[in-house]
């Protein structure tokens, strides 16, 4: 079936993307969904910083490529083999497909999928194909998902099913930034209740680390960004108290108002410069964790003598360290339930055509989650 989508490809392409335009919108040719596959069509998809760390060349992939990767939609078709999902349901993407045979996933840690990570970095679906092509050419997958496109064709692992009460537009937030914040806060840093939480980057993963924080009862929440309007949607959201990250007094002051540090330092911004105020911001015996992905060459410095006489733990979180089919369906009810209010992280909708556009808006800072959403 031939479909339009966004197709980006230029990497590290100057901007404005508006004017240098790296992602042209393109009629696509879709192959039918293979062994274990699905056909969904795109309801709604999100503008994320993983989407532009791959634009702006931080995390370069294999182009043309379609891009995307947190999404929803309707599934309109199944390909043979396909047992957990039925035409009409209602999914959300998610970006690292699981295998469940590997060793990672019978350990319980789908997000270190090993054959999923395989197929990410090829620009393939989990079982190794590819079903985009343009003019006759191939087309790589993102991350297995492509979702920047009318119609996606991706593995039945690339999927969670969610009730069909729950908007699609605000379902698809749920694929990315929710389980990437939220998660970090409560699977992969376990905070305990009673703590306190600083986070650094007060972006969609941030913010929803916000919201996870409180949510488990976190009794002080400290939110850190370099602009003010991140920080007014924090206080909005009831984050305790704000501070600007370029701020020179920033360490003391945020050690004097919560004794000495948080318990818990959340890095939602994929910088080392963060990761590095982020762990400055950890009290003795305290856990830094980071989900932002900076350039592969980044390198991350701390002084050794602080790791051991203070006891800090350092801890990446990929995906939230989540299990997508028992936390999404867990967060949604939570949302259902108003103790995690995501809708508020959604900025602005736009077309397909308009992408170049919102990836300007990402890139300066100006916007916190916008959705590209289809008829």
């Amino acid at each position: 079936m031939k479909c339009r989508a966004a197709v980006l490809h230029t990497i590290g392409a100057p901007v404005p993307y508006s004017d240098s335009k790296p992602i042209k919108v393109e009629e696509i040719e879709l192959d039918a969904p293979g062994d274990g596959e699905v056909l969904v069509k795109v309801a709604a998809a999100g503008l994320c910083h993983s989407d532009l760390s791959v634009l702006n060349g931080s995390r370069p992939r294999p182009v043309p490529m379609v891009i995307g990767h947190e999404a929803a939609g309707v599934v309109t078709s199944i390909g043979h083999g396909v047992s957990n999902l039925d035409v009409g349901d209602h999914v959300v993407f998610v970006f690292v497909p699981s295998c469940g045979d590997c060793i990672p996933c019978g350990e319980g840690r789908p997000a270190l999928c090993e054959p999923g990570a395989k197929a990410n970095v090829a620009g393939t679906l989990l079982g190794g194909g590819q079903r985009i092509s343009l003019n006759g050419e191939p087309v790589t997958h993102h991350v297995g998902v492509s979702c920047f496109a009318e119609y996606a064709v991706v593995s039945q692992c690339s999927l969670v099913k969610v009730s069909k009460n729950l908007p699609l537009d605000q379902a698809a937030l749920f694929g990315c930034a929710v389980i990437t914040g939220v998660g970090a806060v409560v699977n992969t840093a376990e905070m305990k209740m009673g703590s306190v939480a600083v986070i650094v980057g007060l972006g969609g993963t941030g913010l929803a680390a916000l919201l996870g924080a409180k949510a488990a009862g976190a009794t002080k929440t400290i939110g850190v960004d370099l602009l003010d309007s991140k920080l007014e949607l924090a206080s909005g959201l009831g984050c305790d108290l704000v501070f600007k990250a370029d701020d020179p007094e920033i360490i003391e002051k945020v050690k004097g108002v919560t004794n000495g540090g948080g318990d818990y330092a959340f890095e939602c911004v994929g910088s080392e410069h963060a990761l590095q105020l982020a762990y400055s911001l950890t009290k003795r015996g305290g856990m830094t964790c980071s989900s932002g992905l900076s350039h592969p060459n980044s390198q991350f410095s701390i002084s050794h003598l602080s790791l051991v006489a203070e006891e800090k733990t350092i801890k990446g979180s990929y995906l939230g360290s989540c299990v997508p089919k028992r936390d999404i369906p867990r967060y949604i009810q939570l949302f259902e339930a108003g103790s995690l209010p995501i809708d508020s992280l959604m900025s602005e909708k736009l077309s397909l055509d308009q992408v170049n556009e919102g990836f300007d808006k990402l890139a300066s800072g100006e916007t916190v989650r916008q959705l590209i959403t289809f008829d």
